[in-house]
């Protein structure tokens, strides 16, 4: 069963494209420098920071968490969409539930394999629709979109989403990932055009 999250975007805006935005119907490529060479047999998330129980799961065991499928809108700061994408993977309070979130948590940072980094207020992150996404339109995530696991955050621009995430580190205070310290928008709300701080 597919979970449609299209309709988030009236708790933003009135219009399902955010301003500044142009529909496309292919799945553009970005990244910060390239894919990393990273294979499911070899991937590892690892869950740590203001948390109880610290979490480390290879791929097998992380696809044996609940997961759902849901369709999704994706909205990258470059000023391209892509509406009803098609993801299947962990939710982001999954996780949390997983690991037991410390009272004093206020933030999250989201490492990956190619040294990027991104965060977002942990209130942001608890969304039933931030998913760690493994499959694509019924298929594996392919290496250039981040698989084999990417974070998908459709309430923000896409750099929010983190591919081949391979770390969530819970924090009592923020900091900024890779593109925040670049000047790029801590809260990144498409709808508010939020791109740069």
């Amino acid at each position: 069963m597919t979970t449609d999250r299209t309709e988030l975007y009236r708790e933003f805006g009135d219009e399902r494209l955010p301003p500044g935005q142009r529909e496309t119907d292919g799945f553009p490529v970005l990244s910060k420098s390239g894919t990393p060479s990273l294979r499911r047999d070899d991937w590892r998330l690892e869950v740590y920071g203001a948390v109880e129980e610290p979490l480390g799961v290879d791929f097998e065991a992380f696809t044996d968490l609940p997961t759902e499928t849901q369709k999704q809108d994706f909205h990258c700061v470059t000023g391209w969409s892509k509406f009803d994408c098609e993801f299947t993977g962990v939710t982001f309070p999954t996780l949390a539930e997983a690991v037991g979130v410390d009272d004093d948590a206020v933030h999250v940072l989201f490492h990956a394999a190619d040294g990027y980094s991104t965060n977002l207020p942990l209130a942001d992150c608890l969304r039933d629709e931030v998913l760690f996404a493994y499959a694509y339109d019924g298929e594996p995530l392919p290496a250039d979109h981040g698989g084999p696991v990417r974070v998908v955050t459709p309430h923000k621009y896409a750099y929010k989403g983190a591919k081949w995430v391979t770390g969530v580190e819970f924090l009592t205070e923020p900091q900024r990932g890779y593109w925040e310290q670049r000047g790029y928008s801590t809260t990144a709300n498409p709808w508010a055009e939020e791109r740069y701080s």
